[in-house]
């Protein structure tokens, strides 16, 4: 690269830099202004501080990039009490959800039906390969990406209830579709 080169794109980077941080610090001061009483609200609503702060985090970062954000302080901070606490809800809700799952998985195969790991690995794989395309995906979006029910309503560009039937749907036909894997391999054996 040549100097000229060199510094024109330094320049620009310069610039841009400059742009940025002028936007993000407009809306950051009232932000900033909660950021205490954001702290102590997740602190409130979670075990661990380390927990609280990623929540406070998430939230300040949902806040910078939200386009339908309420303009003062006054509005702003039930706002963001509400975004920290669906924040907090929907991972709580995540965390219920995969322990369900995965106590019926366990269930599934304490029962002795399969012989190891890499069985039941190939057999969740062959069902999941036969539900239809949309329940793959909210799967998929959820259950092993772990997105949030409302990341993934905007992936897919639906509400986040209709996340949260179709994924019920997807996991009850995954389990029907197991369940009849695991009868058919069983009668099989008898």
């Amino acid at each position: 690269m040549t100097v000229t080169v060199k510094l024109a794109l330094w320049v620009f980077f310069d610039e841009l830099s400059s742009h940025w941080h002028s936007a993000l610090m407009s809306q950051p001061s009232q932000l900033e202004q909660l950021l205490p009483e954001m702290r102590a609200y997740a602190q409130a609503l979670c075990e661990r501080r380390e927990t609280a702060e990623d929540l406070v985090q998430d939230a300040f970062e949902r806040a910078i990039i939200a386009q339908d954000k309420p303009g003062g302080v006054r509005e702003l901070r039930p706002w963001i009490f509400r975004v920290i606490r669906n924040l907090r809800y929907d991972e709580l809700r995540k965390r219920r959800v995969r322990r369900e799952y995965l106590s019926g998985q366990r269930r599934l195969f304490s029962e002795g039906h399969l012989a190891g790991d890499h069985s039941r690995d190939v057999l969740f794989r062959l069902a999941f390969e036969r539900l239809p395309t949309e329940k793959r995906e909210i799967l998929l979006l959820i259950d092993v990406v772990g997105l949030k029910y409302g990341e993934a309503a905007e992936v897919i560009g639906v509400a986040t209830g209709t996340v949260m039937s179709r994924l019920s749907r997807a996991r009850k036909a995954l389990r029907e579709e197991v369940d009849g894997k695991l009868n058919s391999s069983v009668r099989k054996a008898e």
